[in-house]
């Protein structure tokens, strides 16, 4: 017998209806033939807790860290063993064996760690399937792999794992002790990918808390010329008071020219024009459709994630959404014809869309060389019902096919101008931007464009018809929301200092992962660390004070990006990952030893941040329940919280069967992750 063993239902049901037969329903699986298909439900193992290796570190205690499990060990998790005594079962009776994870780093562990723990010694072969629709798993069905092939994959998976386990553990369990000696009652949750992401929001908010506005003014003028009219703008010379961007800071000097230039005359002394043509945007990563889809329809990043899930798995409308790559296989550009003419019939958006479509243009976003295990996210062809589709799934579905079908539109061409005039032997400059053909500009905005500017040429006259000045002042940041903290976490770099790991980071995959950056968000909410203020995410006075009680570098994403560049080459080349770990426990020593009760009394006291939101009703249950009374019940709740602190996120899977979360902290415990909570059944 085959035996076929899926990352989760979903895809197993999948699997069964493109094996040729009538599929028979068992406990835990489906056949078909001499194949059975079974699934995991998410992560079915989990690091083992610290006091599975030694019963005293139930009890939390510094002088017990760092904890160094040696060898390392796994356990089921307690509501996965039914499904983990199935596939035990079932591989006994088995010949061969298929992985089915999903296609990626951690869907390869999720896998190959129950065939480990179970013992299975036999053949294994790789799966592959991108997208759950009939013919694409039929297909990945005929290109079976060596499972031998991704052992790489395993071990930098795996090598996450513990390592997410060794910094969350000890560190969660060092600041909290310092906490609790400061006065802090409650655990104060430390992640490799979680705590960098709160640092962001902490420092932005202090840049607002800081800043001071400064006024500016500007001084504007409306000129006629020979073929119409134009607004240009003064540019003082710097014998005036302006600061580092070049704003005048006194109002006198725009004032004093203003009154001297009604009915001026003046000439035009400068002009360029610079024609451009723009390819359309590439296909969406999840990414990039969590940021686009916040600034069009204000979702949150795991509102995004969740509806993908869904438009994947329950409608099969999109292929695997957990992509972090914008191009698609050479492959796909014959079949898009018609997998973007069902995609978008019925549809009173995208169906004008793909009658301007041109089918024999090719874009850059067909490149093999830039598609890995993943593709960039795009409809499968299936015509979609949208009367069975929420609001929020269509909206997201609409993005992704029209990101594709601007694919088959021309480029943008545009002439974009700049005019200098000299009036009263003063420097005025306008510019406009004159769109030549639209290309595929009208699928991704109907705003009006600015005017562009009339006809001119170098030398014509102008004269002055209105003078303005305007009082204006410098603006603070902007709080980060969903889509600037999504869009951060992609671009760390640009949050780097050291200009030699600014260039490192460049050519990482930034903070977190696809399929992680909604949960770690989520995660910190849930924690009280962060709250949202109508689309904003602000950090909470504990957070702030977490973050000023760590040491600088534990709060800035430096470590963990490059942490995650090191599991790519671990993947990739297949390196040793022995030097990584053994470099990681060295790094620990050091953040240990700089825990401190005083700084975090310090900070505790000093914590600037906005208050957290009142827990619902169902926290309060879990909070009463964790903490009981007195001190037997306080170290019960250090004891859950150690074990839930066990692993971070970096790559752990979300809720649809997977976890999300920077530590991954079981629910009781005060996390979010919901360590391969299940969703559906086969």
């Amino acid at each position: 017998m085959r035996l076929i063993i899926a990352e989760k239902p979903s895809l197993a049901r999948a699997i069964a209806d493109a094996l040729p037969g009538q599929a028979k329903r068992s406990d835990g699986a489906l056949t078909v033939g001499d194949t059975t298909v079974t699934w995991c439900l998410g992560h079915l193992l989990e690091q083992a807790p610290p006091d599975a290796y030694d019963p005293a570190l139930k009890q939390w205690r510094l002088d017990h860290l760092p904890i160094l499990p040696d060898p390392w060990r796994l356990m089921p998790r307690p509501k996965a063993r039914g499904q983990l005594a199935v596939i035990r079962r079932l591989l006994k009776e088995a010949s061969s064996v298929v992985h089915a994870g999903d296609p990626d780093r951690e869907g390869q562990l999720l896998v190959q760690e129950v065939l480990d723990y179970l013992k299975w010694r036999g053949p294994v072969a790789r799966l592959l399937v991108n997208d759950l629709n009939r013919p694409a798993v039929v297909k990945a069905l005929g290109q079976l792999a060596d499972n031998a092939e991704f052992q790489a994959l395993y071990r930098a998976a795996e090598t996450r794992s513990r390592a997410d386990w060794l910094y969350g553990i000890n560190l969660t369990r060092a600041w909290t002790l310092t906490g609790r000696q400061a006065g802090h009652d409650g655990v104060l949750s430390v992640g490799r990918v979680q705590t960098p992401v709160l640092g962001l929001v902490v420092r932005r908010d202090a840049e607002i808390a800081a800043f001071t506005p400064r006024p500016f003014h500007v001084l504007w003028v409306d000129l006629a010329v020979e073929h119409g009219n134009l607004r240009a703008w003064w540019q003082p010379g710097e014998h005036h008071p302006l600061d580092d961007q070049g704003r005048l800071l006194e109002r006198a000097p725009a004032e004093a020219l203003a009154a001297r230039l009604p009915g001026s005359q003046g000439k035009l002394t400068s002009l360029t024009a610079k024609k451009s043509r723009q390819a359309a945007p590439l296909p969406y990563s999840l990414s990039a459709l969590q940021v686009d889809a916040a600034r069009r329809y204000k979702l949150s990043a795991k509102a995004v994630l969740d509806t993908c899930q869904s438009l994947y798995e329950r409608h099969k409308l999109i292929t695997y959404p957990r992509s972090d790559c914008r191009y698609l296989p050479a492959a796909h550009h014959g079949p898009s014809r018609q997998s973007l003419t069902n995609a978008c019939q019925g549809d009173a958006t995208l169906g004008p869309w793909l009658s301007g479509a041109d089918f024999s243009l090719r874009s850059k976003a067909f490149n093999d060389a830039k598609v890995s295990a993943h593709h960039a996210l795009s409809p499968t062809g299936t015509r979609p019902d949208f009367s069975r589709l929420s609001a929020t799934e269509a909206n997201v579905f609409r993005l992704i096919a029209r990101n594709v079908l601007a694919q088959f539109y021309p480029p943008l061409a545009t002439r974009e101008v700049k005019a200098e005039f000299t009036i009263l032997e003063e420097r005025f400059r306008a510019q406009g931007r004159e769109i030549l053909a639209p290309g595929w500009k009208p699928l991704f905005t109907t705003r009006d464009e600015a005017p562009p500017l009339p006809p001119l040429r170098e030398g014509e006259p102008a004269s002055v018809q209105e003078v303005g000045v305007e009082d204006r002042e410098t603006r603070p940041p902007e709080p980060f929301n969903d889509a600037s903290l999504i869009k951060a976490m992609m671009n760390i770099a640009r949050y780097v200092q050291d200009p030699a790991v600014k260039r490192t980071l460049k050519d990482s995959d930034g903070l977190g992962t696809e399929a992680t950056r909604a949960g770690i968000i989520e995660t910190l909410l849930d924690r009280g660390y962060l709250v949202r203020q109508q689309q904003a995410l602000r950090a909470t006075q504990i957070g702030h004070a977490l973050i000023n009680a760590l040491p600088e570098a534990v709060g800035r994403a430096e470590r963990t990006a490059l942490w995650e560049q090191r599991l790519t080459d671990i993947a990739e080349t297949g390196s040793d990952p022995s030097p990584f770990l053994s470099g990681l426990v060295e790094d620990l020593r050091s953040l240990l030893g700089a825990a401190d009760a005083g700084r975090m009394r310090s900070a505790l006291s000093d914590a600037r941040g906005v208050a957290p939101a009142a827990p619902s009703a169902a926290t309060s249950r879990r909070k009463t329940r964790r903490q009981g009374t007195g001190k037997g019940a306080r170290a019960s709740s250090k004891r859950t919280s150690a074990k839930g602190a066990s692993t971070n996120s970096s790559s752990t899977k979300s809720t649809a069967g997977k976890t999300t979360g920077s530590t991954g902290t079981r629910r009781k415990a005060g996390g979010s992750g919901r360590r391969g909570k299940k969703t559906d059944d086969a």
